[in-house]
Order: C-alpha cells, then sequence, then structure tokens
C-alpha cells in the first residue's frame, strides 16, 4: 500500500499572552481534514503491519513466554504441553500473537501521530498537559499487564487448575483458548490501572472533583466488585487482586483530583 501525498499541514505555535487562545496558522476544509486523518491511518497501519510481520519471526518465543505462567500450573508429573485441536489451529494462534505484538510495538507511533492530529486544535496549556497524560498513562497500563502476568497469574492459574484436578480428570488446555485468555486479562489489568489517569483528566477538565468522587466511594467499592467478577476467570484471588488495586486507584484518584482541585483554587485566587 502506497502512502498518500502528506496533507497540508497544520502549523500551531503558541498565542501571545495567557495562551489560551487557538493559533493555527491555516484553517483547514473537511476534506482536507478527512485527508491528513486518512494519512495518519495509514502510517499507523504501516507500522502495525511492519511490527507484526517482524513479531511473527519470533511468535512462536513470544507466544511461550505468555503461557509459562499457565505452563508452570499444571501438574508435574504429566507433560506440561498444551494442545491444539485443529491443523491451522497453530498457525492462527502464531498470526494473533504476531498481530498483538505488532499493535504493542506500533503504540508509541500510534499516540504520536494521533498527538500530530490533535496537537495543532488545543490550547497551549492542553497541549503542555497532554503529552504526560500519554506517557503516564502508557506506563500505567504496562504496569498493570506486568502485575498481571508476574502477580496475578501465578497466584490463580495454580488455583483454577488445581481446583478442577480429580483422579478423573486431566487437564487439556488448548493454545487458542489459553491465548484469548491470558490477552483478556492482560488488556483488563492494563486498563484497570489507567484509573487514576483518567480520574486526574476528568478533575483537571471539571467533571468531577475530590468530593464528589469521595461522596460515590461505596458505589466505587461495589462496581470494583462487580467489574473484578467479570473480567477475571472468577476464582477468589484473580478477583481480590484486581478488585483491590482498582479501589486503591479510586483513592488515588480522589488525591489527585483533590491536588488538581487545589491548584485551580490557587490560580484563580492569584488571577482575582
Amino acid at each position: 500500500m502506497a502512502i498518500p501525498d502528506r496533507p497540508p499541514v497544520r502549523k500551531a505555535s503558541d498565542a501571545p499572552g495567557d495562551g489560551d487562545e487557538v493559533p493555527v496558522a491555516k484553517r483547514l476544509s473537511i476534506t482536507e481534514h478527512l485527508e491528513e486523518l486518512r494519512y495518519r491511518l495509514i502510517v499507523c497501519l504501516i507500522a502495525i503491519g511492519i511490527g507484526a510481520a517482524v513479531s511473527f519471526a519470533f511468535a512462536r518465543l513470544i507466544f511461550e513466554f505468555l503461557m509459562q505462567p499457565i505452563l508452570n500450573a499444571l501438574p508435574e508429573e504429566g507433560p506440561r504441553r498444551l494442545v491444539f485441536t485443529s491443523a491451522v489451529e497453530g498457525f492462527l494462534v502464531y498470526i494473533r500473537v504476531a498481530l498483538y505484538t505488532g499493535l504493542f510495538v506500533a503504540a508509541p507511533v500510534f499516540l504520536h501521530q494521533l498527538w500530530r492530529f490533535v496537537a495543532p486544535g488545543l490550547y497551549a496549556r492542553e497541549r503542555r498537559v497532554v503529552l504526560p497524560f500519554v506517557f503516564f498513562g502508557t506506563l500505567m497500563f504496562a504496569g498493570g499487564a506486568a502485575f498481571c502476568y508476574y502477580v496475578v497469574m501465578p497466584i490463580g492459574m495454580p488455583f483454577l487448575i488445581g481446583y478442577a484436578e480429580a483422579e478423573f480428570t486431566e487437564p487439556m488446555l488448548s493454545m487458542r483458548e489459553q491465548l484469548g485468555l491470558v490477552k483478556m486479562l492482560l488488556l483488563a489489568f492494563g486498563v484497570v490501572f489507567e484509573l487514576p489517569i483518567v480520574l486526574a483528566a476528568l478533575a483537571m477538565i471539571g467533571v468531577v472533583n475530590a468530593p464528589m468522587l469521595a461522596r460515590y466511594r461505596r458505589y466505587a467499592i461495589l462496581l470494583a466488585t462487580i467489574v473484578s467478577a467479570v473480567l477475571t476467570p472468577q476464582d477468589p484471588f484473580s478477583m481480590m487482586l484486581m478488585a483491590l488495586p482498582m479501589y486503591l486507584f479510586y483513592e488515588l484518584g480522589i488525591l489527585l483530583a483533590w491536588i488538581i482541585g487545589k491548584r485551580k483554587a490557587k490560580k484563580a485566587r492569584s488571577e482575582a
């Protein structure tokens, strides 16, 4: 796929004064906006394709790494292996592994293209805030996935497999189903770890504040319990290991909202 010609570039520079005006050197028509969006989407797709193509060469190693907590949870006396139930299942699993890895590897390119698209339309003060939020949001997502892989799965998987183990049963876990389970868990914990970043962003734009979040604390506990029951394999250990961080991050969000509120109040007093 050939990359289309680069559309007109929107330029933005800090406006004089308080920086609250949106400084755009050239106003683009809707057609030009769509052309620019198309260009940036194609760049993202090419980055994902390159990442997936490179990752496919290492798909077997990546898959083995992802499955290691599950393999370690299988009975020691038996073969610690996964099964595939069709001739194409293994190949399709490695294709999916390469695609997921390509998405992960291309995430910086995607975020950079998104930033280049929206930055000219933001206030100067908003542009100074977005980049830290993107950085810390990415860091928290990776931290959530790592917490799931190194803490939750080594605890939850032995419990789940051991609970079903009996003299008349034998675990035969398929490659496709276990990849789907691991993908869901990593994604769920990554999203959960984004909670304080989301609450801080909402506090900055005035949607929520610390007193409001504190009033809804009991509902947050209930929601954390429900979400953990839906997204985890529903064993008590996995549920607790998701619900507890979710509630703690909610409390962290209250703290961040309080700090942001104090800064807003201080700025308002200084401008009065």
